[in-house]
């Protein structure tokens, strides 16, 4: 058994600890400033939304600023009330509890959204490390490819993420459907999240959500999630350690 001090660091060292250094930090402020702090701020696209291909800068643009926006926006609202509600000593507990389904509603769109983004902006073509795991597991890169596309298409008219993760329970890469921002898997970390909200596609595409599903295949920034992969590698073998 290792300390929580040792872990942070050897995951600073390791080119891991971005999320864990945050954490270390956010230690040292106050209690309520650390829980309910509501200052989450909206990431810029880390790539040109005209030069994607299939997909429009208007909807991309409008994704962004629209219902990513709203989610950073809500999120920092719902924190903040529910850091008000804390000195509320006769609040029903149904209340609070309505507002803590929110708090889980609009951090998984804020999260989710960020891996999103971040996942785009590339070539489509798959390589490195993740690569050569896909194929471990599926027996080729098109297998993988079909039964992730399938499984956005299984959303499409409807809503949810299509989550391509490592499970860290299980140790292995696994696609997952999930239907609204709080059906995750659990102990996975997304290595590739594809957004089948209605909003992603319909501008676009209408209801035809199969050609999006295709066009967002063709702009995945593979080398972002090789570099999530890899992360994700090391933080599971600390876990083990």
């Amino acid at each position: 058994m290792i300390s929580r001090r040792k872990a942070i660091e050897t995951l600073a060292a390791g080119g891991v600890g971005l999320t864990l250094a945050g954490f270390a930090e956010a230690q040292t402020q106050p209690a309520m400033a650390k829980a309910f702090a509501g200052q989450h701020q909206l990431k810029p696209l880390p790539f040109d939304p005209a030069k994607l291909k299939g997909i429009s800068e208007k909807l991309i643009r409008s994704h962004h600023e629209n219902n990513y926006s709203g989610a950073v926006k809500a999120l920092n609202a719902v924190e903040q009330r529910l850091a008000a509600m804390l000195n509320e000593k006769d609040l029903p507990a149904y209340v609070y509890g309505d507002l803590k389904r929110e708090e889980l509603v609009r951090t998984g769109s804020v999260v989710l959204h960020e891996f999103y983004f971040g996942n785009l902006g590339g070539d489509g073509k798959a390589a490195g490390d993740v690569l050569n795991a896909i194929k471990q597991g599926w027996g080729g890169y098109e297998q993988w490819e079909a039964e992730f596309k399938k499984t956005g298409n299984a959303l499409g008219g409807g809503s949810g993420w299509v989550i391509f993760a490592l499970n860290f329970h299980t140790g292995g890469l696994h696609n997952y459907w999930s239907w609204d921002h709080m059906h995750n898997a659990p102990t996975g970390t997304p290595l590739l999240a594809m957004d089948m909200y209605e909003h992603s596609y319909q501008m676009d595409y209408g209801a035809a959500a199969g050609k999006y599903v295709d066009a967002f295949m063709q702009n995945v920034n593979w080398e972002e999630v090789n570099r999530r992969f890899t992360r994700a590698v090391k933080m599971a073998t600390l876990m083990k350690s």
